[in-house]
């Protein structure tokens, strides 16, 4: 999970048509869903807002971070539309119908929280939460894991992050094992990053890397 700046696309015109009370979700029309996406992919890429997994590889909806069913009046909020990745075992469709009850007030919002300041990454695809954070943060924190199903037990989505790391976490112990100058190290760092922060589990990544400089 990484911050999403909400501010970074306005809310599609198509959604002022939509009307609590008068319209559902199922009233939106493909060309209308499409119209959303593409605003929710200048935001997030083409990558899951929870997991950060390739959308185009796992799949997608529009999914709402707080519950149709529980706040039917932001069912057409732009603020609480996000894309998320369509497996059923993670993310939203996980959160909506796999993780039981929750408050969703205990959730990490990707768009309202910094979830550099919950998790760490690690370079075995676990994810950690931070040390010396407040009680609170930290029950935060495991509600987030737990509801959006993001470090179940070496499971899918582990198994996918440690792939992602792999290549940099090998580069950069060459880079060190070899001697390379300290100047070349940084150097390195600082072009893998650059280039990391647009592919899927970026966040992954950049933890990694900060964490070996």
């Amino acid at each position: 999970m990484r911050k999403l700046d909400r501010s970074a696309c306005a809310a599609p015109p198509c959604l002022g048509v939509y009307h609590h009370g008068q319209h559902s979700w199922g009233d939106v029309t493909p060309e209308d869903k499409a119209k959303i996406r593409t605003n929710l992919e200048t935001m997030q890429d083409r990558r899951c807002a929870y997991c950060e997994g390739d959308i185009d590889s796992l799949g997608q909806h529009i999914e709402h971070f707080r519950r149709r069913h529980d706040y039917p009046e932001l069912t057409f909020s732009w603020a609480n539309l996000f894309w998320s990745c369509d497996q059923t075992d993670s993310c939203g469709h996980f959160k909506d119908q796999g993780a039981g009850p929750y408050n969703v007030d205990d959730l990490v919002n990707p768009c309202c929280d910094d979830p550099d300041a919950y998790f760490v990454f690690q370079a075995d695809g676990t994810i950690s939460i931070r040390d010396g954070i407040s009680t609170a943060y930290r029950h935060r924190a495991s509600e987030t894991l737990r509801v959006f199903s993001l470090d179940a037990d070496w499971g899918r989505l582990r198994a996918m992050r440690k792939v992602a790391v792999f290549g940099y976490v090998t580069d950069a112990d060459t880079a060190f094992n070899e001697g390379w100058p300290l100047d070349d190290i940084r150097e390195y760092f600082a072009e893998e990053l650059d280039y990391s922060r647009n592919l899927p589990f970026s966040t992954a990544i950049r933890h990694v890397l900060t964490e070996r400089q």
